[in-house]
């Protein structure tokens, strides 16, 4: 499957959701740019003075396990520690058939609504439509999330 390495995501037509692409060189970059697909659907992520990081350890069966937990945690931050984020790091991620882990740093601040600029609620990750592949050039996530 081709896939275009000159970008970090795209979003694709979905009838009530948002649904992405997310690409990278290496599958912890892909992980990295569906976190920031998924920001900007809810906020402009320019908009944010990454002044804070917020530390994220996750253990799931399988890969697709890991990048539906991986967004699920990044949306429990955003409503329940109300901060939103505009930095993502993925220090490592190990995928075995033992188990899939993943170490992130996470950029951000507290909510400021006289500051950032919010565009679409996310209420959560789904396992529909998900895809991580291993392209020519790199790896290709595809997720959607229901908004």
């Amino acid at each position: 499957m081709p896939s275009d390495m000159n970008k970090d995501f795209e979003y694709l037509e979905h009838t009530a959701d948002a649904k992405f692409r997310a690409y990278g060189k290496s599958l912890g970059e892909a992980f990295e740019n569906a976190a920031l697909a998924m920001l900007n659907v809810m906020v402009e992520t320019d908009s944010i003075n990454n002044s804070s990081s917020v530390d994220v350890e996750l253990s799931s069966p399988d890969a697709d396990a890991l990048l539906f937990d991986w967004l699920s945690e990044i949306l429990f931050l955003f409503e329940v520690e109300e901060m939103v984020f505009g930095g993502v790091k993925v220090n490592e991620l190990e995928i075995s058939d033992e188990g899939c882990t993943l170490s992130a740093t996470l950029s951000g601040e507290a909510i400021d609504l006289s500051v950032h600029v919010f565009d679409t609620e996310v209420k959560a990750a789904t396992y529909n439509d998900m895809k991580i592949e291993q392209v020519d050039d790199g790896w290709m996530i595809q997720a959607t999330v229901d908004t």
